[in-house]
Parts: C-alpha cells; sequence; structure tokens
C-alpha cells in the first residue's frame, strides 16, 4: 500500500483501514519522549472523571493503547476499531488478567450497544479520518446515544494551522507546494481530516455536546521532538509540567497538533 493507491481509493471506511497499513499506529505514543506526552495528557484527562466500576467504550480504539491503559487499572473497557492491522496489534497485547472487549466495527455504526451503556466514550480517532459533515455528526450522535445522559465524551482532532508549521518541519519547500490553500491556509485533507478550533468547537456544539474543556494534547511537542527526546529524565518529567500547565490555556490552544475537548 501506497499514498497513491490510499488517495485512489473511494470508499472511505476501506480508505481509513489502509491507512493503517502505513502508519504504524501502535509505536505511535509510545516510540518517544515527545510522541508519549499526547498519551500522558490525555489519559489523566480521562481519569479525572472515572470512578469505580465506570465502563468505558474506545470507539476508533488504535492499537489499544488507551483501552489497555484502563483494563490494567480495573475498569470494564470495551473497544471498537475499523483497521485490520490496528486490531491484529491490539490483540497480541489482550492478557487474561486485563480483559477487554475487542470488536471490529465502525463509528457511524455501534448498533451492538444500547442506549446508555456506558459513562466514558473516547471518540479519539475517527474525526481524524471522516471527511463528510454528515459522518462526521452521525459519529458524535453515535457516541452520545451509547454515553449515559451524566456521562464523559472524550473527542480528539487534529489541528488544521498547527499542521502547517509541522508540514514545514519536515518538508521546507511547503509553502510553495499546492498541498494546501494559499490563501486560507486550509491543509489538504488527506490522509487525514484537520479542522480549526473554531470547526471543532462548532461542530461539537451543533450536535448537542456541553464542552466542559479544551486541551491541548501534546503542543508543540512534535515540532520539538529532537530536542525533547534528548532531555534527561529529571528535564523530561519538568517539560511534562510545563506542557500541561500551558495545555488548558486559551493562547496556546491553537499550538497544539492534537486538541481533546471533553464534552457532556
Amino acid at each position: 500500500m501506497d499514498f497513491e493507491t490510499l488517495k485512489q481509493m473511494e470508499n472511505e471506511a476501506d480508505r481509513t483501514a489502509a491507512t493503517y497499513e502505513i502508519f504504524d499506529e501502535d509505536s505511535r505514543l509510545n516510540r518517544s519522549k515527545a510522541a508519549r506526552v499526547e498519551f500522558i495528557t490525555t489519559s489523566r484527562a480521562i481519569e479525572s472523571v472515572l470512578f469505580p466500576g465506570s465502563r468505558i467504550l474506545d470507539i476508533g480504539a488504535g492499537a489499544g493503547e488507551y483501552s489497555l491503559y484502563f483494563a490494567k487499572q480495573g475498569y470494564g473497557v470495551t473497544a471498537v476499531e475499523l483497521s485490520p492491522a490496528n486490531i491484529a496489534a491490539f490483540e497480541q497485547k489482550i492478557t487474561p488478567e486485563h480483559p477487554v472487549r475487542l470488536l471490529q466495527g465502525n463509528a457511524l455504526d455501534l448498533s451492538m450497544f444500547a442506549d446508555a451503556s456506558f459513562d466514558v466514550v473516547l471518540l479519539m480517532g475517527p474525526l481524524y479520518h471522516l471527511s463528510s459533515a454528515a459522518d462526521r455528526d452521525r459519529a458524535i450522535a453515535e457516541a452520545r446515544r451509547v454515553c449515559t445522559p451524566d456521562g464523559t465524551i472524550f473527542f480528539a482532532f487534529i489541528s488544521n494551522d498547527m499542521v502547517v508549521l509541522t508540514e514545514l518541519a519536515y518538508r521546507p519547500a511547503f509553502f510553495s507546494e499546492e498541498t494546501y490553500d494559499h490563501a486560507s491556509f486550509k491543509v489538504e485533507d488527506f490522509p487525514f481530516v484537520f479542522f480549526t478550533l473554531d470547526q471543532m468547537r462548532q461542530m461539537l456544539v451543533k450536535n448537542g455536546i456541553t464542552i466542559l474543556r479544551e486541551i491541548a494534547a501534546d503542543g508543540v511537542s512534535e515540532l520539538l521532538e529532537d530536542t525533547i527526546n534528548a532531555l534527561s529524565d529529571e528535564d523530561y518529567a519538568q517539560y511534562v509540567r510545563y506542557h500541561l500547565y500551558c495545555s488548558e490555556k486559551p493562547e496556546m490552544l491553537g499550538r497544539s497538533s492534537h486538541l481533546l475537548f471533553v464534552g457532556r
């Protein structure tokens, strides 16, 4: 599988599944100190709403990084994942001591679950891939339906305005390319779908979500990857504290590759 073949695929579900034949989701959140910042930030936010016996649904669970983490803490976790590559990686890590119910499925159809089945719902992958507004609305509606009325839903997005800078870091000729709109700076939605902060907010509010928190999940960690990875353990711990200190400041939200919204 290559990018050109991926781009020509018309079925969005097939294209999403095939994306993870190229990208190694299994190592994305743990391959380095810089990459781990997103996991640390997100897991702390989720932990803040958990209570004994919380039932967690992880929609678009990837290779199981969050599902397994919370299963090891004793929570009941159900995971839904579309990509066969991710499911294969996930299955290898499930143990009898830390069971997870893993299902292959699509965020657009959670009919296997009854209404209000889960206390915490994670929709932290599908919104990276759904290019149709109608499909995004449907995924959010399904997440709402299966969440208890007083439960919490976590939504993850990739920031259009930050990806401009990360692409520039990887490709110094980026600004002369045609992979973004030169007037609006809207980046081409391939192989992921990108949003501005205002678009994220409007999407959730339109779909009946009350936004409780807005969090810069990784901040500038991708841009500073080499520097962060070279830090001593002590300095890295201080960097993480600094990142968490900044992560919910309104003036810092736009400078993050990934955004985490907490809603009800």
